[in-house]
């Protein structure tokens, strides 16, 4: 992230918080800033995604070693979290069972958009998203796909 840049100093405020998970208001945000977020951050979800290309903002955030976790626009607060923590994994058997948490957290290690990682599994871009959503599931046989991607990704989740 180049100092020069307009969220530089969130950069810097995550890079150096030493946590693991940061929650900031957006008030709060501001004043890191050192002015106002765009209107479409307190509007768009979208605004606050963690894509690689193409968004300064997430630039900052990327670089700093973090995603976005959650985002709530009504109470105006984002909180932030450093991949490749531990998740929250269930079993059947030796079959883990993948949940919306793991897949997005997959997605962002493999650094693929939902439209990308659902053409590299062979479906649709709206399943990737109501599996992250929590709509759905994956299945047994799509939790034993997920887990050999995960491997040859060297993701690790436990």
């Amino acid at each position: 992230m180049k100092s020069g840049s307009k969220y530089h100093a969130l950069y810097s405020h995550l890079r150096d918080s030493g946590q693991d998970e940061v929650t900031l208001t957006f008030p709060q945000l501001e004043r890191i800033l050192g002015q106002p977020l765009p209107a479409s951050a307190g509007r768009q979800r979208a605004w606050w995604s963690n894509r690689s290309r193409g968004a300064v903002q997430a630039e900052a955030w990327v670089g700093a070693g973090y995603h976005v976790k959650e985002v709530d626009l009504v109470a105006g607060q984002v909180t932030f979290r450093k991949p490749g923590l531990v998740y929250n994994v269930q079993r059947e058997g030796d079959v883990v069972l993948w949940n919306g948490e793991l897949v997005k957290a997959l997605r962002h290690h493999l650094g693929l958009t939902q439209a990308e990682l659902a053409e590299k599994l062979g479906m649709r871009q709206q399943t990737i998203s109501e599996w992250e959503t929590g709509v759905y599931q994956p299945r047994r046989s799509t939790s034993k796909f997920l887990t050999i991607v995960a491997e040859q990704a060297g993701f690790t989740y436990e």
